[in-house]
């Protein structure tokens, strides 16, 4: 059995490497500070909103994103105690800014974004969705998939106080339902530093003059120093997937980061640019997506769904009676997309022929 964390005096390698994975993060998140990960990326943006609240001391959380639907009841079942979740209708997939402005309020805790959002939509109004919170008194807190900062702006350089996130995207395999691991990142600032209930590792001095280790920062923070008496509970029993990750962007660089940003970017607008050429298949924004987006079919996609499973396709995720939510990663060639496409355009033509045979 491997143990998920140690201490500072028996456990060098370790925290070394945890280390080197917040300052990965830390630099493609272009934010100061990076938590050792904790459960998984829902429970990171619940923490982040409960930060918000415990440092505003307001009550109230503007969803303004599309979120999904199973992040959105976990971070529900989190934070219900102290925050309630108001949402703002999204306005072509983004955010609606001009309806946020006018929600916003005294009361308001936290501007929660999602980007991309549960339908792939990169938000474009960032910056100004965080002045008009700021203005506000609100904190910005983004959830957020940090595979494609190689080539997108970081949240952080867009106005955004807290950045949380899953790295299951950074080179972690399927694994019992996961792999996941939740980051939350800070700028360097103490009011939000003292409020992350999990543990960070920095650098630390030794006995020997001139020589340096690693270990806890501000330890009396955590809630494993309070224990019953903390202001939250977050558990580290993913932290060691913290390590796979940090593998991946240190084999990546930046080079390879910008490069797989840009592959995603690409074969994203291919994908809908493929599916939008059907007769009867149209996008359901213009918004700029990252690996998923939604169409509007002329049939029940669910009928489309079963059809193309036949076919040894997975086309996507039913959300809504015509409605489809489409996937496509770095592992998805061109050649794929394009079998997606064709069986697709079959499929909907056959089912327009039943139904005008059937209207005859």
């Amino acid at each position: 059995m491997t143990a998920y964390a140690g201490e500072p005096y028996e456990d060098h390698g370790r925290f070394q490497a945890l280390f080197q994975y917040q300052s990965l993060m830390a630099e493609l998140l272009a934010m100061d500070v990076v938590n050792v990960p904790t459960y998984d990326g829902y429970q990171a943006t619940a923490t982040g909103l409960t930060m918000s609240g415990r440092m505003t001391g307001r009550s109230r959380v503007l969803v303004v994103s599309d979120v999904l639907p199973a992040k959105l009841s976990k971070v529900h079942d989190y934070i219900r105690a102290h925050l309630t979740l108001e949402h703002v209708p999204t306005l072509d997939g983004t955010t609606d800014v001009a309806a946020v402005t006018s929600a916003l309020s005294d009361d308001v805790a936290a501007v929660w974004i999602e980007t991309p959002s549960a339908t792939g939509a990169v938000e474009a109004a960032l910056q100004q969705i965080a002045d008009a919170a700021h203005a506000a008194g609100a904190v910005v807190v983004v959830g957020t998939d940090p595979i494609g900062y190689g080539i997108l702006t970081p949240p952080a350089l867009s106005g955004a106080d807290i950045v949380t996130g899953d790295i299951q995207s950074l080179g972690l395999h399927q694994w019992f339902g996961g792999a996941h691991g939740g980051f939350i990142a800070v700028h360097d600032d103490p009011r939000f530093v003292m409020e992350m209930p999990s543990r960070l590792f920095g650098l630390a001095t030794t006995d020997v003059p001139g020589e340096y280790g690693f270990g806890d920062v501000a330890y009396d923070r955590t809630s494993f120093a309070h224990r019953e008496e903390g202001k939250e509970w977050v558990g580290t029993a993913a932290a060691l997937w913290g390590i796979a990750a940090g593998v991946y962007l240190s084999l990546m660089g930046p080079a390879g980061m910008a490069e797989l940003g840009e592959v995603l970017l690409a074969r994203t607008r291919y994908a809908q640019q493929a599916l939008a050429a059907i007769d009867g298949v149209s996008l359901d924004d213009e918004a700029v997506h990252l690996r998923e987006f939604t169409v509007t079919l002329p049939i029940a996609a669910s009928v489309v769904v079963d059809a193309l499973r036949a076919q040894g396709i997975e086309p996507g995720v039913v959300v809504g009676e015509h409605r489809l939510l489409v996937c496509v990663t770095e592992l998805t060639s061109q050649a794929d997309i394009d079998r997606l496409a064709g069986a697709l355009a079959a499929v909907t033509a056959s089912a327009s022929l039943e139904i005008v045979k059937d209207q005859k």
